[in-house]
């Protein structure tokens, strides 16, 4: 019997993501320098993660 698509392992699934979460948004825009350090969290551009 062969395992279904969605049980395996960690290793192979390796899939781009293109959704960040709101700490690595940050990082981002820190890296890129479209950062102020008095900006609030909530309400940030959207970014697209680098390739």
């Amino acid at each position: 019997m062969s395992q279904h698509r969605s049980l395996k392992g960690a290793s192979t699934i390796a899939a781009k993501r293109n959704v960040l979460k709101r700490f690595e948004r940050v990082e981002l825009l820190k890296k890129r320098g479209q950062w102020k350090e008095d900006q609030k969290v909530i309400g940030l551009p959207k970014t697209k993660p680098d390739v």
